[in-house]
């Protein structure tokens, strides 16, 4: 009963949020912008055509005996669902898609949410990543920050075949251009004679043009980039260059928030960001017959959330996606042009070759691997329990 009139003290606290104040200012929302004074409908409809994932409860135990909700544990999860569910619009839908309540979507868009439901058999669900977690060292129920998060998704990314992903998430503030083509035009596993040819298509056609029903091979890219940029709190020096990322076309956003409360956070308006937060407990919704969802509780449908950004905590994860390979390779001007430009302290370093001094990049495949974790653990015991039996009757 005290979580139940805590979670309608969040509802009724969010149906009071601060509207936008009258200003001149542009807003930035994932790459486009927004004019308050001409076209704030458009602004509110793009911001709630957003996927919004929120703690949810009443689903499965993860584990078969764990947590049936992740309310208090699962909020940088959940902002990490909604960056990766942006990507995967933004892969099958496009940027400029819209949600309307009640409206029919494609299938495609239904299949995303699928990805997504709180259930052990989706690629995506908060039982698949708390359950990845453990190999990244935080137990279920564990709070995850951002970077644990970009490791995760990296992870299961490589069970998910339909949307065919290419994650990288860069180390030591470094994004390597090299590392990036080498794993997002990654050779076919019929033959490398494939790749070669696919680079001399590649190269004949141009590299801006996507020629329909022409498979080019490149996987489509999720580059996440896991940032400190102060040590208790945001250096102001990185501000300028944090807000120039929510405006390229490619951008998904960041991750972050203040300490153990995760926010996503999908643009800005001059010195506020805008965020979807995930702090409300909804109940479990599962997939009809037919295959919709019942999608109304996943997109937030009221005013968003605005903090000031030096109220930032310092450790933040941006994201970017590129579908074509010439998207990348205007991201990579972008950021020379907006990002690096300053000679002071750079947010991040973009660099064309492999440091040397790094061990050599391996594109990540899918693991040989028939069992889940918990069926390696069940089966483990099972094990002890054998082996147990065997020394009392030696004995």
């Amino acid at each position: 009963s005290v979580l139940s009139r805590y979670e309608n003290q969040i509802t009724i606290l969010s149906d009071y949020l601060e509207e936008f104040p009258e200003t001149d200012e542009p807003v930035w929302i994932l790459g486009r912008q927004h004019h308050l004074n001409t076209d704030k409908s458009k602004l509110l409809l793009d911001i709630s055509a957003r996927l919004w994932f929120t703690y949810r409860r009443k689903f499965s135990p993860i584990g078969g005996t764990g947590p049936s909700s992740d309310a208090g544990w699962g909020c940088m999860l959940r902002c990490g669902q909604m960056m990766l569910a942006q990507a995967l619009i933004c892969r099958h839908l496009g940027r400029d898609w819209q949600w309307e309540k009640h409206k029919k979507q494609p299938e495609e868009y239904h299949r995303i949410l699928r990805c997504f439901l709180d259930r052990k058999d989706c690629c995506y669900s908060i039982h698949q990543m708390a359950q990845m977690g453990v190999g990244e060292g935080k137990s279920i129920g564990e709070w995850f920050g951002p970077n644990t998060v970009a490791q995760v998704l990296k992870k299961l990314a490589l069970f998910d075949e339909w949307n065919s992903l290419a994650v990288y998430v860069s180390m030591d503030n470094t994004v390597v251009i090299e590392d990036i083509k080498k794993m997002c035009w990654s050779p076919p596993q019929s033959s490398s004679v494939a790749h070669s040819s696919a680079h001399l298509h590649r190269s004949a056609l141009g590299r801006n043009k996507n020629t329909a029903g022409l498979c080019t091979g490149w996987k489509p890219l999720l580059l996440i980039i896991p940032l400190r940029l102060g040590i208790n709190h945001i250096n102001p020096v990185y501000i300028d260059a944090f807000k120039e990322c929510f405006k390229m076309p490619q951008s998904l956003g960041a991750l972050g928030g203040k300490p153990n409360n995760a926010y996503y956070f999908i643009g800005f308006l001059g010195n506020e960001l805008i965020y979807l937060d995930p702090h409300t407990t909804q109940s479990f919704v599962d997939s009809e017959e037919n295959g919709t969802v019942d999608d109304e509780s996943f997109h937030c449908q009221q005013a968003p959330h605005r903090m000031k950004i030096m109220n930032l905590d310092p450790s933040v994860a941006l994201g970017f996606f590129c579908k074509e390979e010439c998207d990348f390779d205007n991201w990579c001007s972008l950021v020379q042009k907006e990002i690096l430009k300053q000679q002071s302290l750079r947010m991040f370093e973009l660099v064309q070759k492999h440091p040397p001094h790094w061990p050599p990049f391996i594109p990540p495949t899918k693991p040989e691997v028939t069992t889940t974790g918990a069926e390696l653990i069940e089966s483990t015991d099972k094990l002890f329990e054998l082996e147990e039996e065997f020394e009392i009757l030696s004995v």
